[in-house]
């Protein structure tokens, strides 16, 4: 299982969002998500997480958080525990970055864009969960979204 990490850095009332279209044989692709990446040997998740912030939008952020521990299950490529945090962070131009574009997405207008489906499950709780949260999300084949146990043992088919 791969371990990664992913954030959402907040700056008045918008998240930095990472369209991925530029690198090949992404299962991202054509995605929005936050930034992040996978853990190098020897890294903690949080030093992951400032290494990757760093890396692909050039900043330093403060009050790091961890909000949540994710599961993804991913038949088509690979199962992976994500540590997901938020983070505050400063305007200013943002770099060109070799796996996507950087753009600041008011809150309001992410859930139209193309988001993987268990996204739109976790993102809302960054608004309403004080604390660190954890979701199974299961993926089948084609990338749908199939099923979603949270840390109190509910699970839905029906998401």
């Amino acid at each position: 299982m791969r371990i990664t990490t992913l954030c959402y850095i907040e700056n008045r009332g918008r998240y930095l969002m990472m369209h991925r279209t530029k690198k090949g044989q992404d299962e991202n692709a054509g995605k929005w998500i936050g930034l992040g990446g996978h853990l190098g040997e020897d890294e903690s998740p949080e030093e992951c997480i400032r290494r990757e912030i760093r890396e692909e939008a050039g900043m330093e952020v403060s009050e790091l958080r961890l909000r949540g521990i994710l599961t993804f299950i991913l038949p088509k490529w690979g199962n992976e525990l994500t540590f997901l945090y938020t983070a505050k962070g400063e305007d200013g131009p943002l770099p060109e970055c070799d796996e996507g574009t950087l753009r600041w997405v008011p809150k309001g207008e992410i859930a139209g864009l193309n988001l993987w489906e268990g996204d739109r499950v976790f993102l809302p709780m960054l608004e309403t969960e004080t604390r660190c949260f954890e979701l199974k999300l299961v993926y089948d084949t084609d990338g749908n979204l199939t099923g979603v146990l949270s840390g109190e043992g509910d699970y839905s088919r029906d998401v």
